[in-house]
């Protein structure tokens, strides 16, 4: 039985928490830590609607203090947001599981912090790891996978079209749904327009299972402007403005380009005629080219991952991990 504490109850909590509720024979919820004050005190189970005694509480001290095996964080992105999540879990000898984008590769953000938390582990004889959807998996570790079958790798393209009609206004704003032009173009400039978070972190996965060198990495964010009315219960988005952001990184080695990444994003694409999807080109001996349609679904395909990886740590080394340095995750069969 694997103790689980888990620290995050949006979207992506929610998902994980059904994940480990459907395994009591495999994986025990000792403990829930909330940052929305309006659910201290509220168990697991009136949030999820099932039965469930956990309470949800603001103390992560009292929680950690149980000795969890685990400390799933479904919370921020930046590593600077979650520091505070993942320092005193780590110092509770608990293994982490993060979905915080930066942490797929947190050397491409902040070697330093990087550094200081991969010492930090390996001082607690317990691992850090990364994971997620993208980055974590459909444009980084499943193109690794697909590396396998081939003699030669020389190059490599991979795009993931989705649809971002199920998100909130976070995302939106973000991405820059539902504005004009213009103000695209100055929230690109100003950074309040972000479009996908982890283009640099997927190139240096890919890169490092490859043994590739990468030396320079190029993003550009474009608007996807549409021709026709497009909503969503967050926003509406009038003809001629902006209805997602295409993003595109590139990693080059020595002038070269080696990795190239590319993530438009939009709602309701099929407006105008756009499948969704995910597409891996290897160039090498031999070629892979690789299509599944639609997209797998980012947020349960997110909270999958964290959920699959939680019985894969306990044999981790110590230390910051990526999603290459694991072994293959697969699908937790519950016990019956």
């Amino acid at each position: 039985m694997i103790k689980v504490v888990e620290w995050g109850t949006g979207e992506m909590g929610q998902g994980l928490l059904k994940f480990i509720l459907d395994r009591p024979k495999d994986i025990e919820l000792v403990g829930c830590i909330v940052t929305n004050p309006a659910k201290e005190g509220k168990s697991v189970g009136e949030l999820l609607g099932r039965p469930c005694d956990v309470v949800m509480t603001k103390d992560h001290e009292k929680v950690l203090a149980t000795k969890p095996d685990v400390v799933c964080i479904n919370t921020q992105s930046n590593l600077d947001e979650i520091t505070s999540q993942v320092e005193p879990s780590v110092k509770s000898a608990a293994d982490v599981i993060c979905i915080a984008e930066k942490l797929a590769y947190p050397w491409a953000s902040d070697p330093a912090w990087a550094d200081r938390f991969d010492a930090l582990a390996k001082q607690h004889n317990v691992s850090i790891l990364g994971t997620g959807i993208n980055p974590g998996f459909m444009l980084d570790a499943l193109i690794v996978l697909w590396s396998s079958i081939c003699l030669r790798v020389d190059s490599i393209k991979a795009t993931r079209v989705n649809d971002l009609s199920p998100f909130g206004p976070t995302v939106m704003t973000g991405q820059g749904v539902g504005t004009t032009v213009e103000r695209f173009t100055k929230g690109v400039a100003d950074g309040s327009i972000v479009g996908h978070i982890g283009f640099p972190e997927s190139i240096h996965l890919i890169a490092r299972a490859l043994n590739w060198k990468i030396d320079e990495i190029v993003e550009t964010r474009e608007p996807i402007v549409t021709s026709v009315e497009r909503s969503t219960p967050h926003v509406h988005v009038a003809p001629g403005d902006v209805a997602g952001c295409r993003h595109i990184g590139k990693g080059y080695s020595k002038g070269e380009l080696k990795i190239e990444l590319i993530h438009p994003q939009q709602i309701h694409p099929e407006l105008e005629g756009q499948e969704t999807g995910d597409y891996i080109e290897i160039h090498g001996d031999p070629n892979v080219n690789m299509a599944n349609k639609p997209e797998i679904p980012g947020g349960k395909g997110t909270y999958a991952s964290t959920g699959n990886y939680i019985p894969l740590m306990k044999a981790a080394p110590a230390g910051m991990l990526t999603v290459v340095d694991m072994p293959l995750p697969r699908f937790l069969t519950p016990t019956v």
